[in-house]
């Protein structure tokens, strides 16, 4: 009996402890503010933990194992750290400018300093190395400039591989982010390419190296986009996880870059797989299914809410709605929604009501521009890790939807030309 009590008891300690922890000291400036923790699955951000900034401290608990790259995300400072775990302890501090931004982080945690360490010495390979080289030329090897050039033209073309002999992420983050690096793309063959999602171990979907590898892939295949995709999805197979997330990505980056022709066939294939769909392409297909014509828009609560007492979007009674999304800092919708503005009263009198979500990480900021508009206008505080990115499938500001009475998908115009057009608004 005792045996087995000590057993349960070494079970529910392996639960109720976290796999890991990070910890960062913060200025005074961010004190009580929220800090979340991201982990990644391809290009989309998983929520891990999130942290209340408690004398100039956040603590993040991670309760699940997590290998791959990780990014902390500041609300009040609208800014964010990419880090990388091995699912071992990080720590770091943070350290603000003039203007309250974060203009230096200092890792103390071992696998951080390498990553970082090897982050700078990638920059100054990249920019300084070719100028140190040119400049030599202009010396006499018996001059003592030019020795010290030559010292430094070799330090910097080392690269010491043995460092991540016991860093199996960063190992594999060396060798592979090549890929996802635009100017060394030219050198890449597409085949290149299949082979490295074809045969790449565990870590691809947690580096940060799949989404923009895939661009890279699809510039590559120019001459033939579609069916540079099709050879690609064959090779990965889409009965698998890696074969759902290519595809999830594709279909996300057809939809970024407006290749509507392409998105249609991928997504289509997508919904008539019959096999099993990991969590990564049910949420693409949910988020595109969810917008398409026809389709009743999700409700949402009406966060931080201006010019209304509604509490969601569905409460909102009108014969139809505009809805846009924007932001307070996106150049576009300040030369937009000023032509809204013109043409509200005209709107108003045909029962047409426009409602805006802001993707805003100041609430402040977005109370000052939203009072300028007489709709009603809400937002999360959060940028673009507020919940509308996802459910509505959002990836630029303004993006505009147009709703009958029940809240049924009408028209999905490009620009607010296109809203008024649509809605016989001159």
């Amino acid at each position: 009996m005792k045996k087995l009590l000590f057993v349960s008891s070494v079970l529910i300690s392996a639960y109720a402890f976290p796999q890991f922890t990070v910890s960062a000291d913060i200025p005074t400036y961010l004190a009580d503010s929220e800090v979340y923790l991201y982990g990644f699955n391809g290009s989309k951000e998983i929520l891990y933990s999130k942290a209340k900034i408690i004398n100039n401290k956040a603590v993040f608990k991670v309760d699940k194992k997590y290998i791959g790259m990780m990014r902390a995300f500041f609300q009040k400072s609208n800014s964010s750290i990419n880090m990388a775990s091995e699912n071992s302890n990080i720590n770091f501090k943070v350290e603000l400018d003039s203007k309250n931004k974060i203009s230096n982080v200092v890792f103390t945690d071992e696998t951080n300093q390498l990553f970082s360490n090897d982050v700078e010495l990638q920059k100054k390979q990249e920019l300084i190395l070719p100028a140190l080289i040119q400049i030599k030329d202009y010396y006499k090897p018996s001059e003592s400039f030019y020795k010290s050039l030559e010292t430094e033209i070799n330090a910097l073309s080392k690269n010491d591989s043995s460092l991540y002999a016991s860093h199996p992420f960063l190992d594999y983050y060396n060798k592979n982010q090549k890929y996802s690096v635009q100017e060394k793309a030219a050198e890449i063959k597409p085949q290149d390419y299949i082979d490295f999602y074809s045969k790449s171990g565990e870590f691809l979907e947690t580096s940060l190296i799949l989404k923009p590898s895939l661009i890279n892939y699809l510039n590559a295949s120019k001459s033939n986009v579609e069916g540079g995709v099709d050879k690609l999805l064959d090779a990965v197979n889409l009965e698998t996880p890696r074969g759902q997330t290519i595809l999830s990505e594709l279909i996300d980056i057809f939809n970024s870059y407006n290749m509507d022709k392409l998105k249609e066939k991928y997504l289509a294939q997508a919904n008539n797989l019959k096999c099993t769909i990991n969590d990564r392409l049910s949420s693409t297909l949910k988020a595109n299914n969810n917008t398409e014509i026809g389709a009743k828009m999700p409700n949402n609560t009406l966060a931080n809410a201006i010019h209304t007492k509604a509490k969601s979007l569905y409460d909102i009674k009108a014969s139809k709605k505009i809805i846009v999304f924007w932001s307070s800092t996106c150049s576009h919708c300040e030369a937009e929604l000023p032509k809204l503005l013109e043409k509200y009263d005209k709107l108003k009198a045909q029962n047409i009501e426009i409602v805006g979500f802001s993707l805003d990480s100041s609430l402040d900021e977005f109370k000052n521009k939203a009072n300028i508009y007489p709709w009603v206008s809400a937002s999360e505080g959060k940028g673009w890790y507020s919940s509308y990115g996802e459910t509505y499938n959002i990836v630029a500001t303004p993006t505009y939807f147009v709703l009958d009475s029940d809240n049924k998908i009408l028209s999905k115009p490009n620009h607010v030309g296109d809203v008024l057009d649509y809605l016989k608004v001159n």
